[in-house]
């Protein structure tokens, strides 16, 4: 059976102001034309189907025209829901929708309950795992603990006891969003740290013959039978040297990936990340390429120069985001702020902060328990008042 896995269109987002409705439509138009032209069986979308829980028009519209273009092309497609996604706005109208094909997984209570797919060699049972916010689903999955490992374990504790009650050899694939162990991150991934922990283990997922994730932004094959699709288009300059792509993955009669090939995705743009003082950066020629990409500039002038922007937009006219950062030396009173926080999440921010204004100590155990129950705490909070949305 031949599937196509794809995941976090983000449908309605911009990338730094620029809209990118028309680079998602074009990316539809290469995934239908995917689908026909490489005998797809069946397309799996594993969350983040939208930027946000109450999207703009014009992306429900784009979404809505996908649908019917896949449901005309007689291919099975199955989609879960992300974190970024409303699950229940986008679970709108499920059970009509399936009668064309089009099956949404947005309710946890499903996990257990696949999509069978049938080809020569037999059953194909697909389960869809929506993102599980483990506040809100630990007691429904009987979890011991109101983390991420915790309730996919319990989710997938369903899937394979649905899967044992099925004939031999019945084959698996499991849809899920979620932060597993060994993926890598980029800027523009939501942040769904539980209680100071953001990942599970891939073996949370044993049991299944392949497993089609979402979440991170850039494809990566955690295992043969596990690999994130990645985002199709680029939403943050921390993707600049990703290959965006999806998955063509052809699972064979005893459920082995015999073939897992990566299909390109349409570019609107480069990406360029350039660096130095401004004037080296406007005479420089080895920075030719890069004149019709997106570009983002970081400025090393010891002191700002002037107009800036302005003067890169003559060279580089999509300049999109300028970063300033004074040449220093590393013990200068004056290192930026922003640079004295690079690559420190959070959590990580505020222990530094308590930190500082004790004059070197952090906070204990007890404290931290308190600090990440507060960012737990804001973040469950809004997708309570999503979900109790009337």
């Amino acid at each position: 059976m031949r599937l196509l896995h794809t995941s976090d269109w983000h449908l309605g987002r911009s990338f730094h102001r620029v809209a990118l409705l028309d680079a998602q439509a074009a990316f539809l138009d290469h995934l239908v034309a995917t689908v026909r032209e490489r005998a797809v069986d069946a397309v799996l979308v594993a969350g983040d189907v939208y930027d946000r829980a109450v999207p703009p028009l014009t992306a429900v519209e784009l979404f809505d025209t996908a649908l019917h273009r896949l449901a005309d092309a007689g291919v099975p497609t199955v989609m879960i829901s992300g974190n970024h996604d409303s699950a229940r706005r986008l679970g709108v109208g499920a059970g009509l929708i399936e009668r064309a094909g089009i099956h949404l997984r947005t309710d946890p209570a499903g996990a257990g309950t696949p999509v069978v797919l049938a080809d020569a060699h037999g059953d194909v049972a697909l389960y869809g795992l929506p993102y599980l916010e483990p506040a809100l689903v630990r007691e429904q999955f009987g979890a011991e603990k109101a983390g991420h490992e915790a309730v996919l374990s319990a989710a997938m504790d369903r899937v394979r006891a649905d899967l044992a009650s099925r004939p031999e050899g019945t084959r698996s694939v499991v849809l899920a969003h979620a932060f597993v162990a060994g993926g890598e991150a980029s800027d523009s991934e939501r942040d769904i740290t539980v209680g100071g922990v953001d990942s599970v283990p891939a073996g949370v997922f044993d049991g299944v013959d392949y497993v089609a994730l979402g979440h991170l932004h850039g494809s990566q094959t955690l295992t043969p039978r596990v690999r994130y699709s990645g985002s199709p288009l680029a939403y943050s300059f921390s993707e600049a040297d990703h290959r965006k792509t999806m998955w063509l993955i052809d699972l064979g009669a005893d459920g082995a990936v015999e073939t897992a090939e990566r299909v390109d995705c349409p570019v609107p743009r480069p990406l360029a990340r350039i660096r130095g003082r401004l004037d080296d950066l406007l005479a420089d020629p080895g920075l030719t390429r890069h004149e019709e990409s997106w570009v983002e500039a970081t400025l090393t002038d010891p002191v700002r120069p002037a107009e800036p922007m302005a003067r890169l937009a003559e060279r580089f006219p999509h300049t999109l985001h300028l970063v300033f950062e004074p040449e220093r030396t590393e013990g200068d009173p004056q290192v930026s702020y922003a640079r004295r926080l690079r690559g420190r999440d959070d959590r990580q921010i505020a222990e530094d902060f308590v930190a500082h204004v004790r004059g070197g100590t952090g906070p204990d155990g007890a404290e931290r328990t308190v600090l990440y129950g507060a960012f737990d705490a804001v973040r469950v909070d809004a997708a309570q008042r999503e979900v109790s949305d009337r």
